[in-house]
């Protein structure tokens, strides 16, 4: 089978060099182009050092018009608010676009620009976008030629909640999400925030009642409950590298037990490859799903309170970003979803 041609703009962050690392076992995939703005010139190789002998490509900053010339899909993994400038109708006549960035991921333009204050330049881009869940949206993305690749923090918790939300067996005016995520998650930048001695031996809740991927996981779950949701979020930094753990409460809406909760998940998930649900009594850990693109939940019922307790917990770096991008890549193309995918997690006792 002959390869395609794939371009990764942004190559530098964390998600970057994780969709390089994956793309290079693809047997599918020729990369021909890594770009960047700030290491332009500048071999790969000596950039992250993990990927001596394997590539010698040099990092480029050509635009998305000039990718889209040589390619036939293009990752773009850059901060919001650029995809929707450069991803026009002209790039997707010619290539698929695959954004890892949140411009396309909210659809209501409105509602975009009042979280991430800044303009929205690409409205009939945005119309044709596809949220790139592929638990939920697997055929639209198969037919998609830009899908709008979900955050890290809302792959995990949308998964967590959806068949309890789809099944109307909780109250969705009830669902809080505690949420916490490695210090990769904050990307590969100079931040006082996440520097070492800032982070190391503490926990902190970050924009509470303001981070962005709140409304991602509204639009979601509303899609699944058929009508408008609004929920609590709050995401905290946690002092490890990678890693997601979202528990999730929510008032159940009758009278059920643990094996009508069980069924709703086996209904939707049952032959989902990379959701793994766990038996009753066992609760994720993020060292049991790092590097891989598995999702591990479980859950119980608080009997006094009448409340679901659902925990998550996914690598960020890989079924939160890169992992899932290429997951899309195989619907859109036509493989098999688990090509370059079926890898055991790292785990580290």
């Amino acid at each position: 089978m002959e390869k395609i041609k794939a371009c990764i703009v942004g190559a530098t962050g964390y998600a970057g060099q994780e969709l390089y690392r994956i793309l290079y076992s693809h047997p599918y995939v020729d990369i021909i182009k890594v770009t960047s703005v700030s290491y332009t010139g500048k071999k790969y190789s000596d950039i992250y050092q993990n990927l001596n002998n394997i590539s010698e490509l040099d990092c480029t900053n050509e635009d998305m018009e000039t990718l889209a010339n040589l390619a036939d899909v293009i990752f773009v993994a850059l901060p919001h608010g650029i995809a929707s400038k450069n991803v026009t109708k002209s790039v997707l006549d010619k290539c698929k676009v695959i954004d890892l960035g949140a411009d396309f991921r909210i659809k209501d333009k409105n509602v975009y620009e009042e979280w991430y204050k800044v303009e929205h330049f690409g409205e009939d881009a945005l119309k044709e976008a596809v949220y790139g869940l592929c638990e939920i949206h697997y055929d639209e993305i198969k037919k998609a030629r830009l899908v709008a690749n979900p955050g890290c923090y809302t792959t995990c918790s949308i998964l967590s909640l959806y068949p309890l939300v789809k099944e109307g067996l909780i109250d969705v005016n009830s669902i809080v999400i505690d949420a916490k995520s490695g210090v990769t998650g904050a990307g590969r930048k100079a931040d006082v925030g996440t520097l070492y001695c800032e982070c190391n031996e503490s926990i902190k809740a970050y924009k509470v009642a303001s981070h962005r991927h709140t409304p991602e996981i509204e639009q979601e779950l509303s899609y699944a409950a058929g009508k408008e949701i609004k929920l609590i979020f709050t995401p905290h930094l946690t002092p490890m590298n990678r890693g997601i753990l979202a528990t999730c409460y929510a008032k159940l809406s009758g009278d059920y037990d643990y094996d009508k909760l069980r069924r709703a998940y086996l209904k939707y998930y049952q032959d989902k490859k990379y959701i793994r649900l766990l038996k009753e009594g066992l609760f994720p850990e993020t060292n049991k799903v790092k590097a891989s693109e598995y999702i591990d939940i479980g859950f119980t019922i608080d009997k006094r309170t009448n409340t679901v307790i659902v925990i998550g917990a996914i690598d960020n770096l890989v079924k939160g970003a890169a992992g899932q991008a290429v997951q899309n890549m195989n619907l859109m193309f036509g493989y098999d979803e688990t090509t370059a995918l079926d890898f055991a997690p790292v785990y580290v006792a």
